[in-house]
């Protein structure tokens, strides 16, 4: 879901970017990033309409603005001052950023022309904020603004009609913005050194989850979920992607409960698997390999790395190490080491494709080189790493005379 994208934005000196998603999805917050980060003016339907709603009395709107008989006519008007306002600032600017739940919109039709029309001659990308009921619920409780006390309980919203970039609001802004950014166009240098451009490697050892598979949403969403149920902290797979469950669950729980906690967190990631797909450029980088060249090292177990893999429509490899297959997992060697071994190479002549320091610290111990690719980590966290790219696609591996070279774009 989150780099599928069903229009082409494309980078433009003219450029409209629409923040959707309902109360609570961060919508505001990844506005702010993109207009900073772009250098766009920020025009949020909250700032521009709700001082002066909230000015009014509430007897002349029947009520509280947000439950008023009037709720219609007031949505309305708030629209017309965000495409109003736009359109002055697009004129003028050349770009800017909207933040609005964009509700109507989203189904298409007269409101999507509208605000279509109010872009000007700017290009208009929509970027929609999706994810579960639940988690927004809890924002909203979580940040007690009395407006949210007003709004009326709204049914689940078909998926979007209009043309969207859809990212999950499990992720963080951090990665919802690297994978926006890939999607507009605005790509990081790749800089390698011209000694790693001079090697020639045996085989490619490639890290799953978060390098050939988008799956960082549903790892934080299954272990929210399992936070929910056993009181760790929410936050702890976060702070150690890439490691193995066990070793999470064996500092996290008491040892008691250690097996069962492994047991729950490999249900819950097995039926989210359905949610992952493959990262830009992984399928055709991973198939452009010969099996005898190519190997997939995982922290996570067979059952759950063979859900995945089916999701991405990646093929499975001959070779895969999964956490069922070594006694101590990344950030030690032996899961690289055991790839090559399998494959009847030395690790010295691989290359190693990883998206957490784990991971990078685990292949460089084991003699790898490594590029590193951001999307769960930015750039500067994964310095550790030979080269950093913001995406597979950005990289190529010619095959001639037995060995494998790098190329990069």
């Amino acid at each position: 879901m989150m780099w599928r994208s069903s229009q082409a934005c494309q980078p433009a000196e003219a450029l409209v970017v629409a923040v959707a998603g309902i109360a609570g999805s961060g919508k505001s917050t990844l506005g702010r990033a993109l207009a900073t980060t772009l250098g766009a003016p920020l025009l949020d339907l909250d700032s521009l309409t709700n001082p002066l709603l909230d000015s009014l009395p509430t007897e002349a709107l029947g009520g509280h603005w947000l439950a008023s008989p009037h709720s219609e006519a007031i949505r309305e008007g708030r629209y017309s001052v965000l495409r109003a306002v736009a359109r002055d600032v697009v004129a003028t600017a050349g770009r800017a950023v909207l933040v609005a739940p964009f509700t109507a919109e989203l189904r298409g039709g007269e409101a999507w022309d509208r605000l279509r029309d109010a872009a000007g001659d700017a290009d208009l990308c929509m970027v929609h904020i999706d994810g579960d009921a639940d988690l927004f619920a809890a924002r909203r409780a979580e940040r007690s603004e009395s407006r949210d006390r007003h709004r009326k309980p709204q049914p689940p919203a078909p998926p979007p009609a209009a043309p969207v970039v859809a990212v999950d609001g499990e992720l963080s802004t951090g990665q919802q913005l690297l994978r926006i950014l890939t999607v507009l166009g605005h790509r990081a240098a790749a800089e390698p050194s011209e000694a790693l451009l001079r090697r020639t490697f045996d085989a490619v050892l490639f890290d799953l989850d978060g390098t050939l598979i988008d799956s960082t949403a549903s790892v934080l969403r299954s272990w929210r979920r399992l936070a929910a149920e056993t009181g760790i902290p929410p936050g702890a797979v976060a702070a150690h992607h890439g490691r193995p469950a066990r070793d999470l669950l064996a500092m996290l729980l008491p040892p008691r409960k250690a097996a069962a906690g492994l047991a729950r967190i490999t249900e819950l990631e097995v039926a989210d698997a359905v949610t992952v797909q493959s990262t830009p450029g992984a399928l055709a980088l991973f198939t452009s390999l010969s099996e005898t060249r190519r190997a997939i090292v995982t922290s996570g177990s067979a059952q759950l790395a063979a859900a995945r893999i089916r999701a991405a429509g990646l093929p499975v490899p001959s070779v895969m190490v999964t956490a069922d297959d070594v006694r101590r997992g990344k950030p030690d060697p032996e899961p690289f080491e055991l790839a090559a071994q399998r494959l009847g190479v030395d690790p010295r002549r691989c290359l190693a494709v990883e998206d957490a320091v784990a991971g990078i610290r685990s292949a460089r111990a084991a003699g790898c080189a490594v590029i590193a690719v951001t999307g769960t980590s930015a750039a500067h966290e994964l310095s550790e790493a030979d080269l950093v790219v913001d995406g597979l696609d950005r990289i190529r591996l010619d095959q001639g005379k037995g060995t494998l070279r790098l190329s990069v774009s």
